[in-house]
C-alpha cells in the first residue's frame, strides 16, 4: 500500500500528538485530482461571490489550510470573471432596460455613475498596484477581517432597522461604493458585494437598490480585474506556465453555481437582513482566529 494512504493505525497516532489537521489535510490534498480541487474552488468562488462573505476569503481559507491544493494568483482572480455571467443571466432584463432607453435622462446617469464607481475603483487599484502594497493571504489577517466583517454587518443592520432607504443612487454613494470596493480589495476576508451594499445602505439606499448596484458595478470590476491579471501574467511570462484549461473549467463551474446563488439572493434581500451572514462570519472567523493561535503554541 502507498505510504500516501492514511491507515488507521498512523491516524491514531496522529490524533494522539494533535497533528491530525496539517498531516491529514497535506495528504487529502497531494492526493486530490486537479480537475475535482477546480470544480470545487468553483463552486466555492460562484456561491461566494455575491454573498457577504467573501469570495477571496473563501478561495484561500482551504488553500492554505491544505485542504485543497494550492493555485496560482492568476487561478483565483480570473475564475471571479464566471460570476460575471451569472449577473448578465439574471439581470438580462434590466441590461436589455438600460441598452435600449440610452436616451433617457435617467438611464444616462444611472449608467454615468456605474461608470464613475468603477473608474474609482480602477484607479485606486492601479494605484495599489503601483505602490506595490502586498495584499495578505495567510489565514490570520483573513481570519480578522471576516470577524471584524461580522461586527461590522451587525452594527450596520442595527442602525438600519425600521428604515426602508431611497432607491436614487447619489453621487456620494458613488464615491463611497468605490472606496468600500478597494478596501475589500486590500483586505481579502471583506468582501466586495457586501462592502459596497452596505456601504450603500449606510447612506440611505434601499436594500434591493443597493444590491442592484453592486452586482452591476461588479460585471465591469471583476472582469476588469480578470483582464489586468491576464494580460501582467502574458507580460510576466507567468501564462505560459499556467493550466489554461483548468482556469476555464473553474470559471465554468463558478458562473454556473453563482448563477443559482445571485437568483436566490435577489428575492432573500427583498426581505431579509444580513444578520445571518454575520454571525456566520463571527463565528469562521473566531474559528480560524483560534485555529492559528493553536498552531504557534
Amino acid at each position: 500500500m502507498s505510504d500516501k494512504i492514511i491507515s488507521w493505525g498512523r491516524l491514531q497516532r496522529l490524533l494522539s500528538v494533535g497533528q491530525f489537521p496539517l498531516s491529514i489535510s497535506l495528504t487529502l490534498s497531494s492526493q486530490m485530482p486537479d480537475w475535482l480541487a477546480v470544480i470545487i474552488l468553483g463552486i466555492i468562488e460562484g456561491v461566494t461571490e455575491f454573498l457577504p462573505i467573501s469570495s477571496t476569503g473563501h478561495l484561500l481559507i482551504p488553500q492554505n489550510l491544505g485542504w485543497l491544493p494550492k493555485q496560482t494568483d492568476l487561478f483565483d482572480v480570473v475564475i471571479q470573471s464566471g460570476a460575471v455571467v451569472a449577473v448578465l443571466a439574471v439581470f438580462m432584463q434590466r441590461v436589455k432596460q438600460l441598452a435600449t432607453s440610452l436616451s433617457d435622462r435617467s438611464t444616462q446617469d444611472f449608467l454615468a455613475k456605474l461608470a464613475g464607481a468603477f473608474l474609482i475603483t480602477a484607479v485606486g487599484g492601479l494605484a495599489i498596484k503601483k505602490l506595490d502594497i502586498e495584499l495578505p493571504d495567510a489565514i490570520a489577517p483573513v481570519a480578522w477581517a471576516t470577524l471584524i466583517g461580522g461586527i461590522i454587518i451587525l452594527v450596520l443592520e442595527r442602525a438600519y432597522r425600521g428604515k426602508t432607504g431611497v432607491a436614487e443612487i447619489t453621487w456620494g454613494v458613488v464615491v463611497a461604493v468605490a472606496v468600500a470596493q478597494l478596501i475589500a480589495a486590500v483586505f481579502p476576508g471583506t468582501s466586495r458585494s457586501g462592502a459596497s451594499i452596505l456601504m450603500a445602505m449606510a447612506f440611505g439606499i434601499a436594500r434591493p437598490a443597493a444590491t442592484e448596484f453592486s452586482f452591476l458595478l461588479g460585471i465591469p470590476t471583476l472582469m476588469a480585474a480578470g483582464g489586468f491579471k491576464i494580460l501582467s501574467a502574458i507580460k510576466d511570462g507567468e501564462a505560459a506556465h499556467e493550466d489554461w484549461g483548468m482556469v476555464a473549467l473553474g470559471t465554468v463551474v463558478s458562473a454556473l453555481s453563482a448563477f443559482v446563488v445571485v437568483k436566490w439572493l435577489i428575492r432573500f434581500v427583498q426581505s431579509h437582513t444580513f444578520n445571518g451572514f454575520a454571525w456566520y462570519r463571527i463565528l469562521l472567523g473566531g474559528a480560524l482566529i483560534m485555529y492559528v493561535s493553536s498552531q504557534a503554541q
